[in-house]
């Protein structure tokens, strides 16, 4: 088996946790991937940091509400798992009018 990193980036105008974690809890949940544990943490006076850990990797999120945008980066070694949530969260973003900016990478190992 060949070590492979499918690895997503993406900038939304969204920053509020409330609304980001259980969407991208849903979201996760619809790509099938296997959550094992959840850490986040509130920055004072602002900000917002979490992660997923994933049996196939992890995903972040850190908010920038001063900027008003959010950074959420998504890792998995499953290539399915990562295009379902891709177009899940495309889904979503479209329906919700949140703008973005994305970038797709695969990482090998070398």
């Amino acid at each position: 088996m060949k070590a492979i990193i499918n690895n997503y980036k993406i900038w939304i105008n969204e920053v509020e946790p409330g609304i980001l974690v259980p969407k991208i809890e849903e979201i996760l949940n619809k790509s099938n991937y296997s959550i094992l544990n959840f850490i986040e943490h509130k920055f004072e006076p602002y900000g917002y940091t979490c992660m997923w850990l994933l049996a196939e990797s992890h995903l972040a999120i850190h908010t920038f509400p001063e900027e008003g945008s959010s950074y959420v980066e998504l890792s998995s070694c499953n290539e399915i798992m990562n295009n379902s949530f891709i177009k899940e969260l495309n889904i979503w973003l479209a329906e919700a009018s949140i703008k973005s900016s994305s970038e797709d990478k695969l990482t090998t190992k070398p």
